[in-house]
């Protein structure tokens, strides 16, 4: 059951990801438009700006999910040393609960500027300004998706537990500086391997 659910959670986040580069794409294709018409043409664009500022939104927002599946996000990695096993789950646990209380909390205040909005229409295009606003509930929604999953995933033993791609060196492969060789230390052993006796 649980990896059926992390097989779809896994096509969800995919699908995240995707359209944020696509909308990556199409941010930075209206940018270079609207240069091009402002400084070459002579002919600003009126609604390349507003329509590359949406795509950015959305970009922002969907990738949100995939940040949040991989543990990307900013952490503190000298916590995760100090715990033991039973207190990194503890910790996993407090931060989804945390993530999950804000991510709910632009879910919900989302959905509501979504609806507000949904009268203006964007200038120079004749499009509702919700289709911007809404990318803050979608994109909440897949990243409280994708934060549950990597908790499930932690649980179960599946995933390690605590951030990726850790900048944290193993305690093994520390040393403190008395134990370090000085460079002068090293030299004199390369110079000698290399002197014939």
């Amino acid at each position: 059951m649980l990896s059926v659910l992390l097989r779809i959670e896994h096509q969800l986040t995919r699908l995240a990801l995707m359209v944020a580069v696509l909308m990556l794409v199409v941010s930075v294709t209206l940018s270079f438009y609207q240069v091009l018409t402002r400084f070459v043409f002579n002919a600003p664009s009126t609604w390349t700006e507003v329509a590359s500022r949406a795509s950015m939104i959305w970009c922002v927002f969907m990738a949100a999910a995939a940040t949040f599946r991989g543990g990307y996000m900013m952490a503190v990695e000298v916590i995760y040393k100090w715990l033991p096993r039973r207190g990194l789950l503890l910790l996993e646990v407090a931060i989804v609960a945390c993530c999950l209380l804000v991510l709910g909390v632009m879910c919900y205040y989302g959905i509501l500027m979504t609806l507000r909005v949904s009268n203006q229409v964007m200038s120079g295009m004749n499009i509702s300004m919700s289709w911007a606003y809404a990318a803050i509930p979608t994109g909440a929604t897949f990243a409280m998706i994708s934060v549950m999953a990597r908790l499930a995933a932690q649980l179960s033993g599946r995933e390690p537990v605590g951030p990726e791609n850790s900048e944290v060196l193993p305690e093994v492969a520390m040393l403190q500086p008395a134990e370090q060789p000085n460079a002068e230390q090293t030299n004199a052993e390369q110079t000698n391997k290399g002197t014939p006796l």
